[in-house]
């Protein structure tokens, strides 16, 4: 139940899953610092340090029989959570207690279990990115034909397709996935690396035997999954490493940042929709109102998202030489929140992508207010080809343009232009053929096959590779 006389992180109790809030849970993190510290008395007992079957068995055996209140305990003497949870896991393994922790420093599992969560956290993000491209693109492929209004500087200019301007959301997705997946691939861990990075420690028990530490590193790093590991590191693993990650984070948000505010430029415009449940309310006011909550959500989840990879660029340009602690306290809110912040999103996106509503008789209502003036040049062109004059007709045209600009703006009347080119004589070559002129699907250029080929050759391969993971659905919780 929670504590509503405190403070309550609403990434928690609002907008991100279960699944990433556990992820970065002490339960999950403690767990894999003791699966750290069997894995390195294991592979030291391998190579011949003093370390028994008997503790490694005792500490597998209470691996996962964490008292927490003794911990706190712990902490609240020695003022380092590394230690009290050692002194913890003593308590239950007592025969082991000895040897538990036994040359390591305490970045051993604090930056090693980092990793690990992170990776993880990663794999989360990546089975939702994925299943939001899915969701596009069969929305882009449902609309590939469907001719809308393009615009730069929110201003009409020529016709594409619903299709096709949902390619550009999914492009900047798959842009996402190729970061993610090229960061997942550097993921690394901080190894067995000693106090400053030096290995001084280790060398020190095997007796100056060097390769018998690297082999150390090596079993342990095997043991929990991992085969690359960091060449040097100071006491930490590079802290620019949390700058990468997080700048691929800010980069899903900005794709979706992009996408919330298209969607609700288009729901203000009438033509699409997030979806809005049957009991939903708009406004506590306004009772009519359809407010585009999910988009609003994701925009302002994005915007904090934003705001982090400076966070983590500050944290590596001051690590002062091997290390220093002013990192802690901040990374153990800025990786959590930017990793539950993206979740968040992103169960929003899916949410919306699955469930866009699309009113195609406003869209073409719309097209049907602008595209008179668009086609000019092609009537005119056509005018050229049966005789007239490119330039008396391009003045013609201009002079009526105004005209039917003006009743447009200043009388908030219906556009008239087509109807003032009917009743022109200098256009009477292409009088009976204006409307197939005015066919909207002859402006759209190679927008359907562009979207087709696009998604062919760019987005089925990704969706292939990744076909376990899809059929996932967005939850909006409140």
């Amino acid at each position: 139940m929670i504590d509503n006389t405190i403070y309550q992180n609403p990434l928690n109790t609002r907008y991100a899953s279960r699944e990433m809030q556990e992820n970065f849970g002490d339960e999950k993190r403690f767990r894999l610092w003791r699966k750290l510290w069997i894995a390195l008395a294991e592979s030291e007992m391998e190579l011949g340090l003093p370390v028994t079957q008997a503790q490694v068995d005792e500490m597998k055996a209470h691996a996962d029989d964490i008292d927490y209140a003794r911990a706190e305990e712990y902490e609240r003497k020695f003022r380092h959570d590394v230690m009290a949870h050692v002194h913890a896991f003593g308590d239950v393994a007592p025969l082991a207690a000895p040897i538990i922790h036994l040359g390591a420093t305490s970045c051993f599992v604090d930056c090693n279990s980092e990793v690990m969560i992170i990776r993880d956290g990663l794999d989360i993000l990546l089975k939702k990115l994925v299943n939001v491209m899915d969701k596009l693109k069969k929305f882009a492929l449902r609309y590939k034909d469907l001719p809308t209004l393009g615009f730069t500087h929110l201003q009409p200019a020529q016709l594409t397709t619903v299709g096709k301007r949902a390619t550009l959301w999914l492009q900047d997705l798959m842009l996402d996935y190729e970061n993610l997946v090229n960061l997942y691939a550097h993921v690394r861990l901080r190894g067995v690396k000693g106090t400053t990075g030096t290995q001084a420690s280790f060398m020190e028990l095997f007796g100056g035997d060097e390769n018998k530490v690297k082999e150390l590193e090596r079993r342990v790093c095997q043991k929990l999954g991992y085969e690359n590991v960091y060449g040097v590191t100071g006491q930490t693993y590079p802290r620019k490493f949390d700058y990468n990650v997080l700048c691929v984070l800010s980069q899903i948000a900005q794709s979706a940042y992009k996408f919330s505010n298209d969607i609700r430029i288009l729901q203000n415009m009438k033509e699409v929709e997030e979806p809005f449940e049957k009991s939903q309310i708009g406004s506590s006011a306004m009772a009519y109102k359809r407010n585009p909550m999910r988009c609003e959500r994701m925009g302002s989840l994005a915007r904090y998202m934003l705001s982090l990879p400076i966070n983590t660029a500050v944290t590596a340009s001051t690590q002062w030489f091997e290390r220093t602690l002013d990192d802690s306290a901040n990374r153990r809110i800025v990786n959590a929140q930017a990793f539950l912040t993206v979740d968040a999103i992103l169960n929003i996106y899916m949410n919306v992508a699955e469930n866009l509503v699309v009113y195609e008789k406003v869209i073409a209502r719309h097209i049907a207010a602008e595209l008179p003036f668009m086609a000019t040049e092609n009537i005119m062109m056509e005018c050229v080809k049966a005789g007239g004059n490119r330039q008396e007709l391009h003045e013609r045209i201009r002079v009526l343009s105004m005209e039917a600009g003006k009743n447009v703006k200043a009388e908030g009347r219906e556009n008239n232009l087509i109807d003032l080119i009917k009743a022109d004589q200098m256009f009477a070559a292409v009088h009976d053929r204006i409307d197939e002129i005015l066919d909207a699907r002859k402006f759209v250029g190679r927008a359907p096959g562009q979207t087709e080929a696009f998604i062919a050759n760019e987005i089925d391969p990704i969706l292939e590779r990744h076909k376990q993971l899809l059929g996932a659905q967005g939850d909006v919780r409140v």
